[in-house]
């Protein structure tokens, strides 16, 4: 199997060094792949330090990881969040998990690197509702083959709810597995609204996506909700879970930092 990873970023300096840093350490044959929107911090020379390949976009999380699949040369594509860690022998896992009969895509459990019981619920609601419903969104690192992401399309270009489309496309065509093993996503949004704020947002979201509310609509609603709440106070920073377009860089076999 030869897997490349397409991480969309905008400002993710504060935590993409250590996203990169949890894919390095292996000898398999992965491409990385970080598709930026116009960062203004660091971002795309952290990106450098590692040997990944960085491509320029306008910003869209939909437009990014569709120009990072077109650029991408191996066989399976996998969209990682800028600050969400793989875990250890996340390659050996997306191998066995994609070679299951049926199974057209798949994505991990997730955990948020926080200490908070509260948020153990979340992971809770999380894991019923990627296996009772087939149901993961884009932070538990959604990976399928390149040519199921021809055939539906890849991401429709949404301006909102993308991977929620994508998945409900890909249901249409075969089983969504999910790796037992999480991935580690970062509490910041959980922590900015709160839990109960956080949860009725997605959900307001998804309703007025089938209610037919243009998407752009809805992310003018999501980006107002964001601003006038509470603003984030205590960055918790990620712990490593283990020990059109131009390319900036070259290919690499593997992240190596400079």
């Amino acid at each position: 199997m030869s897997l490349s990873i397409v991480i969309p970023t905008l400002n993710e300096a504060a935590v993409l060094d250590q996203t990169l840093g949890a894919i390095a350490g292996t000898d398999a044959n992965i491409e990385v792949l970080v598709v930026d929107g116009g960062s203004q911090d660091d971002t795309c020379a952290i990106a450098q330090s590692w040997g990944a390949k960085l491509l320029h976009s306008a910003p869209g999380r939909a437009r990014q990881m569709n120009l990072g699949a077109q650029m991408a040369q191996n066989e399976i594509l996998l969209f990682l969040h800028g600050d969400t860690l793989l875990p250890p022998g996340y390659y050996e896992l997306i191998e066995t998990t994609i070679a299951q009969p049926q199974t057209i895509a798949g994505a991990f459990d997730l955990t948020i690197n926080a200490p908070e019981v509260s948020l153990r619920f979340v992971e809770w609601g999380v894991k019923l509702r990627s296996r009772l419903l087939q149901l993961p969104y884009g932070d538990q690192g959604i990976f399928l083959r390149r040519e199921t992401f021809g055939a539906i399309g890849g991401y429709p270009d949404l301006a909102i709810m993308e991977d929620y489309q994508l998945i409900n496309n890909l249901k249409r065509l075969g089983r969504i597995a999910i790796i037992p093993t999480p991935v580690k996503t970062h509490p910041r949004r959980w922590q900015t609204l709160g839990i109960l704020r956080t949860t009725l947002l997605n959900q307001i979201m998804i309703l007025g996506y089938h209610l037919g509310i243009p998407p752009e609509k809805l992310r003018t609603w999501y980006r107002w909700y964001n601003r006038h709440s509470a603003p984030y106070k205590t960055p918790i920073c990620l712990k490593p879970s283990s020990s059109t377009s131009t390319a900036s860089s070259s290919t690499t076999k593997k992240p190596t930092k400079d």
